[in-house]
């Protein structure tokens, strides 16, 4: 893909363990897989690291450590777990790869027996000092190809390879030509491979890819690009019509039938999707002044590019973003299988606006402290560690998330056999479209993209 793909590194520090383990010397020097990992007496507090970048130029994501924060605030005034508390620090990833492998390796000198619900695009940087320290990484967001690779990692989502294939999938449904504007980075980098895994479920030619920077101020020329590639698509926005149905969706070699009604023929609306974190307002602003008038071509998204707040920022009801199509991995933010983490964001959080219960970083690191709250609580109080943690994780411990989500495990036979991500266990996207002001659902129930992922070409 415009021969920027980095080649496949991963075996490198996941190698070395193998090999000291295979000469019995983990406990060497060089070889330290279980150093850092011990949380075993009964009065100490267990800790936990949760990262994200905060105060940068680019994607920030702060609500991720402050629900952490909030969570362990309700374990605690619940009586821990087994009695004892949990300890969880934060660290500012600041989009760099430097800091992340920094937060990594404190992660270890604190003796953290898990890394849990947090956000980087950095994962060769990062990866390498947790799996040194034998250190579990529990549901991070999902950007980058380390986190559904390593051994070390335990994915809750599909991250944005599910996200962008189900973007597909939904727009091959209503959409004619489609734009993609994505970040040029090496993350960036996959993901017009993805959307275009997506398209062609529904027939649709692969979409114009338009790189764009992370920290633009303004996106006319790629807005401009953007508005060329699509076009009109051959017909009206008027043509995208859809369906509440339900069911979990399937592919077809004629069209998709997920709630969305499909149209082969070529016609349809043009549509553009972005995909830049905080910039993709700033680059719809940018947007509606080159499109003007133009109706023809629709607006796409994936969830945490496009969010409830931002509807409401732009005017609500009244907003641009009216009709935008968007790609999540939950359900919608007002369904009730959110209403745990709300009632806990209300009692202990304490009016900290960081948190957005709509952001699907919040979200996920809900989750992922249900899991490892389930774990924790499996466990035998004295001997929680990072080694046990992620035992108890190979050897098939299930985690209910109350429905919004699969049951999650990663024994071998959950993993699904999806070439370049074969840590992911959960291929489930959602469709929403924002209608009156409001993000809704556009079907009930869950897109399972894992096949689309599977059979999508090589790049």
């Amino acid at each position: 893909m415009n021969g920027r793909r980095r080649p496949f590194l991963r075996p490198t520090s996941t190698a070395r363990v193998a090999a000291c383990a295979a000469a019995g010397t983990l406990l060497i020097s060089g070889c330290s897989i279980l150093s850092g990992s011990s949380n075993g007496s009964r009065d100490e507090p267990i800790t936990i690291m949760t990262w994200a970048p905060d105060d940068t130029n680019a994607t920030n994501m702060p609500g991720m450590p402050a629900m952490a924060q909030a969570y362990a605030r309700w374990v605690n005034d619940k009586g821990g777990i087994h009695g004892r508390k949990l300890r969880v620090l934060t660290c500012n990833e600041r989009n760099d790869a430097i800091a992340a492998a920094q937060c990594a390796r404190r992660a270890a000198d604190e003796k953290a027996v898990a890394v849990v619900g947090s956000y980087s695009q950095h994962g060769r940087s990062f990866m390498s000092p947790l799996e040194a320290a034998g250190i579990p990484y529990i549901g991070g967001y999902g950007l980058s190809e380390e986190e559904f690779t390593s051994p070390f990692s335990y994915p809750v989502n599909g991250g944005q390879a599910a996200l962008l294939a189900g973007n597909g999938r939904q727009l091959a449904s209503v959409c004619g030509a489609v734009s993609l504007v994505r970040p040029d980075t090496i993350a960036g980098d996959e993901l017009p491979e993805l959307l275009d895994a997506g398209l062609a479920e529904g027939n649709r030619s692969p979409a114009a890819d338009i790189r764009a920077p992370e920290d633009a101020s303004d996106y006319t020329r790629q807005a401009q690009q953007a508005l060329s590639g699509a076009g009109s698509g051959g017909g009206t926005a008027s043509d995208a019509s859809t369906d509440t149905g339900t069911g979990t969706g399937t592919a077809t070699g004629t069209g998709v039938t997920d709630g969305t009604v499909a149209d082969t023929t070529g016609s349809g609306p043009g549509c553009v999707t972005a995909a830049l974190g905080k910039r993709t307002n700033t680059f719809f602003d940018s947007f509606r002044r080159v499109q003007e008038d133009d109706s023809r071509v629709r607006i796409a998204s994936i969830l945490g590019s496009v969010r409830q707040s931002l509807v409401d920022s732009t005017g609500g009801r009244d907003s641009a973003l009216e009709g935008t199509y968007a790609t999540g991995w939950y359900p919608v933010a007002d369904d009730p299988r959110w209403n745990p983490m709300h009632k806990i964001v209300h009692d202990y959080a304490f009016d900290d606006n960081r948190i957005d219960i709509a952001d699907p970083g919040v979200q996920t690191t809900w989750i992922a402290y249900t899991v490892l709250r389930s774990v924790l609580t499996s466990l035998d109080p004295g001997k929680i560690s990072a080694h046990a943690v992620r035992t108890t994780l190979d050897r098939g411990h299930a985690t209910d998330t109350g429905g919004l989500t699969p049951k999650l495990r990663w024994r071998f036979q959950d993993l699904l056999p999806i070439r370049d991500y074969p840590r992911i266990v959960n291929a489930n996207v959602t469709y929403q479209v924002v209608k009156d002001g409001k993000l809704v659902a556009v079907r009930q129930g869950f897109v399972d993209v894992g096949q689309t992922l599977v059979n999508r070409k090589a790049a």
